[in-house]
């Protein structure tokens, strides 16, 4: 990429939709702020490849570069705070109402208690349906990272619903 490309790239990525911050309230654009500035590891104000591979490093976790990069390549450029949110309020509008999402976790309580056993879960998501379409095992515990599991290891779908949909609450 040439330097006029990259000029021309940041533009862009200042110019993108400055709507986006309507799509969130002024506590949870504080929240992306913070994060934002723990990905922005050389505060140069944009996520870059060196970026990602520093915070996840800091996790103990080591992803391939084709990884880093498709995330990366889900901008339409450079990713400064305003594509972060843009990005974040595309996935977050982009899931199904929360009624669908949890009518569909239903299938999986045949008794309707609004508790799923996670092990369960595991076996059918990671297991069942075309190869394409099954979770690896650490995508399905990336998914219920920070998700209401009580000590019996049963999912509460209907909270985890609205965590998926509004944000997890505060304590």
């Amino acid at each position: 990429m040439t330097d006029k490309d990259d000029k021309k790239a940041k533009k862009k990525a200042q110019r993108a939709t400055s709507n986006v911050f309507s799509m969130f309230d002024q506590k949870q654009v504080q929240e992306f702020k913070e994060a934002f500035g723990l990905m922005d590891q050389d505060r140069d104000g944009t996520v870059s490849l060196d970026d990602l591979k520093e915070v996840y490093a800091s996790l103990g976790k080591a992803p391939k570069d084709s990884e880093l990069k498709a995330m990366l390549e889900e901008a339409q450029g450079p990713i400064n705070f305003t594509m972060l949110l843009t990005l974040f309020g595309d996935r977050l509008n982009g899931t199904d109402e929360e009624n669908v999402i949890l009518n569909a976790w239903k299938n999986f309580d045949p008794e309707a208690t609004g508790f799923i056993n996670t092990k369960s879960l595991r076996e059918v998501l990671t297991g069942e349906g075309r190869p394409d379409d099954r979770l690896s095992d650490m995508e399905f515990s990336q998914m219920l990272e920070g998700a209401p599991v009580d000590p019996k290891g049963n999912l509460d779908y209907a909270a985890f619903t609205r965590q998926i949909k509004r944000g997890k609450e505060d304590e």
